[in-house]
């Protein structure tokens, strides 16, 4: 069996967040389409209405009023499983009035928010980390910008600085030692903002934003990457995303795809509000191993699961190189890829920050694995099992609804 067809994926989750949690610092009206119905986002949704944002479900649309004239002044917010919620949130409360207290399940308490919680300190914000990690308590207070380096490349932590610079007295910089997503920037500068380009990272001065009129949000890439990725290596496939957000710092994974020798086709068919078309990759046999620079890996952190498992089917030790941010997601994709793949007889081990794989590999379906609650695990290790060719059980398998409701869906309609 192959996988052949067209998917078109939910809206990017990216985009939708920010969309979503801009709102509490914006003015006007936004009538967005094809927001992704994902639980993380409906988690950003949940946490700026009990903040005092308006939001009407109508049809298609998600009509969303700005709160910039004032928020609700004290509130407790659960954030879910959404790191970009909790973290974007900590940046746009820093600087306003009130206090708030920001909490999340038992996953979203294991990750860290230090990292976060420090440069708002810096810049006058009072944030309660107990041991790094939620729940905490934030306190708005007036602001003064700051040029802070980041330690790791991070689009969230880089995102929720430059929203607290955008209330600052005076300009922050937020420098990157690699570049990450650039959602943030392109969204405030299309809002209105103060945003500029400095050498290593970006500039931010106080400034107001004002919702765009209407949305469309283009495809997630993450998610579509799981059966593109899945096609390159499955004999006698070939999958059309349609679209497909296609901003570049968002398609590393294309390119990595390319390397190992699958057939991807790219076309661009809009601009706004990012880069977005078609994209279609096909099984070609004879892959080869490739190496994944550190350089790139900020570009691709979401789809390296189901690159690992794709790398499992080319020839040669594929390397991943300062892969370490993967043990802070919702799981330590890290391990879970090492365990359940090797499960299923992937030759697959770590490094220190290292992750290689070697291949090809005929993969087996064992009794049961295990996504430890990990959507972009659980979508690659059913994939696997498709690959195998049975079924299989994967415990904590639902969690795919975090970002891909759909998915099993469309996995039986493309898989023929």
């Amino acid at each position: 069996m192959s996988l052949i067809g067209t998917v078109t994926p939910p809206g990017d989750k990216s985009i939708s967040h920010r969309l979503v949690l801009f709102s509490l610092l914006a003015s006007g009206e936004m009538r967005l389409t094809n927001l992704s119905a994902g639980q993380d986002v409906r988690s950003s949704l949940e946490a700026v209405e009990k903040l005092g944002v308006r939001i009407a479900e109508l049809d298609s649309e998600t009509v969303i009023q700005g709160a910039e004239a004032g928020l609700v002044e004290r509130a407790e917010i659960d954030c879910g499983n959404s790191g970009t919620t909790m973290r974007l949130l900590m940046g746009l409360l820093a600087g306003r009035p009130g206090r708030w207290v920001l909490d999340g399940d038992p996953s979203l308490r294991r990750r860290p928010m230090e990292r976060v919680a420090q440069p708002l300190r810096l810049m006058g914000a009072r944030v309660d980390c107990p041991e790094g990690r939620c729940p905490m308590t934030i306190e708005g207070r007036p602001l003064k910008g700051i040029d802070f380096t980041l330690p790791v490349a991070s689009a969230q932590l880089k995102s929720a600085v430059l929203l607290a610079g955008l209330q600052a007295e005076g300009a922050t910089l937020v420098r990157e030692p690699r570049p990450s997503r650039d959602h943030t920037e392109r969204l405030i500068q299309a809002m209105g903002g103060r945003i500029s380009r400095v050498e290593g990272g970006w500039k931010a001065e106080g400034s107001a934003l004002r919702l765009p009129q209407r949305v469309r949000v283009p495809g997630d890439a993450s998610s579509a990457a799981f059966f593109l990725g899945a096609a390159a290596i499955t004999p006698g496939s070939r999958v059309t995303a349609e679209g497909l957000l296609l901003n570049p710092t968002r398609t590393g994974f294309l390119e990595v795809l390319a390397r190992l020798g699958a057939r991807v086709e790219t076309q661009v068919q809009g601009q706004e509000p990012e880069p977005w078309g078609r994209v279609r990759v096909a099984y070609s046999p004879g892959l080869l191993a490739c190496r994944i620079g550190p350089e790139e890996i900020p570009g691709l952190i979401d789809e390296v699961p189901i690159l690992a498992l794709a790398a499992s089917q080319a020839r040669g030790t594929t390397v991943f190189h300062d892969v370490g941010e993967l043990r802070l997601k919702e799981s330590d994709r890290l391990a879970a890829l090492v365990s359940q793949l090797g499960l299923m007889g992937a030759k697959i081990s770590l490094e220190g920050d290292k992750l290689l794989v070697s291949g090809p590999t005929r993969l087996q379906a064992p009794g049961q694995l295990d996504s430890f609650g990990d959507h972009r695990i659980a979508m690659t290790l059913r994939l696997g099992l498709a690959l195998a060719g049975g079924g299989g059980a994967i415990r904590g398998e639902d969690s795919v609804g975090i970002s891909y409701p759909g998915f099993h869906e469309d996995l039986e309609r493309l898989w023929r």
